[in-house]
């Protein structure tokens, strides 16, 4: 005889209408979050626009100047009266001023060139005369023409940064002098070009903002980054080997790895601190050189080259040391032959960024002297790159914003667009080194 039972039943029917909801919730939530990182997205790419824009309308008007144009004659006799005066340079500038003056008595306007409007206009013209003739006695009776810079408020006026109604009267330029601007700008004596100098000079000091230049700066970066390249690639390259693959894990070691990640971690200005204190108030190397802001930039970015080698090595697949092991290589043959190699690109592209961040580095350069001093010209040598006190791009910017006049301001934002185009070279070229050496597996 059988017996038959009904068994309750024990799943859970699931109700089709809850279950809907809760997948067109899921959806919904998914749709938000694609909206939400969109929408980060197109506001960090609107600040960085507005970032941008900042940066280069503010510092476009550094890489122009304002100039006049204008052929000279200097008859022999006139060299030769010149130099016989005692005043010599108050000479050129009054035969400058007298042929200026036939050169717009032509014009429709009637103005007059005092020499006091000329300096405030040109600076000293009987000066830059008087070195050229002496140099070159045999344009004496020819015509040369002269490309004489204008001076940086002459510069704002050009470039509409100075309006009659914002100026104000001053030893530098008069609102009168605007009328002789107009006039050499109407005759296309006086015009915007190129400034050259800007990229190529040095700095000036705190008179002459029209003839600043960061080139100066440039090349006392250049020297900094080679002696942080030299020092930081092959010292972080091999600590990060030897804590990877050949250190013991004990606590040692630990403790090693745990300072490494701190020290990322340091405030920039401590370095300057230390290489203060260390480099030179007790090695006594020389205040302000690029040597010393290379070893102060050196420590700073070795943990930055030590996490990231040590990164691309742990990225390695172990199956090639393995496979490198059991063919007979040493420890040391698969850790160079067959580890390092394939680790190459992050090492490179660790490497470069770090150099990056140490090229827009102040803060250690404010503390070992590099922003007080002016970098009036170019090293006589390779070797006295290095200890020849000299600037750096940050602490040539840092120094054009601190000073009053606005036109260093220009200058500083026209410093940034320099350094921006080095920092973004040095990323190319990490992108394009890790493209070039990258081996899939």
């Amino acid at each position: 005889m059988s017996t038959s039972t009904n068994a309750p039943a024990t799943g859970i029917r699931a109700n089709p209408d809850a279950t809907r909801r809760r997948t067109i919730a899921r959806n919904n939530a998914e749709k938000r979050f694609r909206a939400y990182g969109i929408g980060a997205i197109v506001i960090g790419l609107f600040f960085l626009a507005v970032l941008g824009y900042s940066i280069f309308s503010s510092g476009i008007p550094a890489f122009s100047k304002t100039v006049v144009e204008i052929d000279f004659t200097l008859s022999e006799e006139q060299y030769e009266a010149a130099e016989g005066q005692l005043f010599k340079t108050k000479a050129y500038s009054q035969y400058f001023i007298q042929s200026l003056q036939q050169r717009m008595a032509g014009s429709a306007e009637n103005v007059e060139f005092t020499e006091e409007a000329t300096e405030r206009l040109l600076g000293k013209v009987g000066s830059t005369l008087r070195e050229f003739y002496r140099e070159n006695t045999d344009q004496l009776g020819q015509p040369v023409k002269f490309s004489l810079a204008a001076s940086s408020r002459v510069n704002g006026y050009i470039n509409g940064r100075i309006t009659r109604d914002s100026m104000t009267d001053s030893r530098f330029l008069m609102r009168s002098d605007l009328d002789l601007v107009d006039v050499l700008r109407g005759n296309g004596i006086i015009q915007n070009v190129f400034d050259w100098n800007f990229i190529t000079g040095a700095d000036t000091g705190v008179d002459n903002p029209g003839a600043a230049g960061i080139g100066a700066s440039v090349i006392g970066s250049f020297f900094m980054m080679l002696v942080v390249l030299v020092l930081s690639l092959p010292i972080g390259v091999a600590a990060s080997i030897y804590l990877e693959e050949f250190a013991p894990q004990n606590r040692f070691t630990d403790l090693i790895e745990v300072n490494i990640s701190n020290l990322a971690a340091v405030p920039s200005i401590v370095f300057g601190i230390l290489g203060l204190s260390v480099f030179i108030q007790f090695m006594h190397l020389p205040q302000s050189a690029p040597l010393v802001g290379g070893l102060v930039l050196t420590l700073m970015t070795l943990p930055t080259i030590i996490i990231s080698t040590r990164a691309s090595l742990k990225s390695v697949p172990p199956s090639i040391r393995e496979a490198a092991l059991g063919v007979g290589a040493s420890k040391t043959q698969a850790v160079f032959h067959h580890v390092l190699p394939l680790a190459m690109p992050g090492i490179l592209t660790g490497t470069i960024i770090g150099l990056a961040q140490a090229l827009g580095e102040t803060a250690p350069l404010l503390l070992i002297g590099m922003v007080g001093f002016v970098a009036t010209g170019y090293p006589e040598s390779f070797m006295s790159g290095f200890v020849e006190p000299n600037s750096a791009m940050p602490a040539q910017i840092y120094t054009w914003a601190a000073r009053a006049d606005y036109s260093f301001y220009e200058k500083a934002w026209g410093g940034i667009i320099v350094l921006l185009c080095f920092l973004a070279v040095m990323n190319i070229a990490a992108i394009i080194l890790r493209k070039r050496f990258e081996r899939r597996w």
